[in-house]
């Protein structure tokens, strides 16, 4: 799938997640196919960046946001979120108390990449 593809970065690879200008329901499809390739990858070994530039927001796209956030918490080493200023505060906050993981918010797809390899 085009829009949940690894990428490479200063010889890392980072899982670029892609909901870029996605309405609710893309949203939903996107997050069940981002936990399956999740769930295949080495406990502690993922490197997430999602970019939400543009995403369009509902209740039902935001619970399944939270399941998969919970779901992929033990896989994901660090996560980094672009474009999240679209979605409503209440919204982001929600997700990050239900699945007790903080996602640091960039300004820009370059600048999340460099936060993420850095060690």
């Amino acid at each position: 799938m085009e829009r949940i593809r690894f990428v490479a970065h200063r010889d890392k690879s980072v899982l670029l997640i892609d909901f870029t200008d996605c309405g609710p329901q893309e949203i939903r499809v996107l997050c069940t196919a981002v936990r399956d390739v999740i769930a295949r990858q080495a406990k502690g070994s993922v490197l997430a960046l999602a970019d939400f530039t543009g995403a369009r927001f509902s209740k039902d796209a935001v619970t399944r946001i939270k399941e998969v956030t919970t779901f992929d918490a033990p896989y994901v080493r660090r996560a980094a979120w672009v474009g999240a200023e679209s979605m409503p505060k209440a919204y982001f906050k929600a997700i990050q108390t239900f699945s007790t993981r903080e996602f640091v918010r960039f300004p820009s797809r370059e600048e999340a990449l460099d936060w993420l390899v850095r060690e």
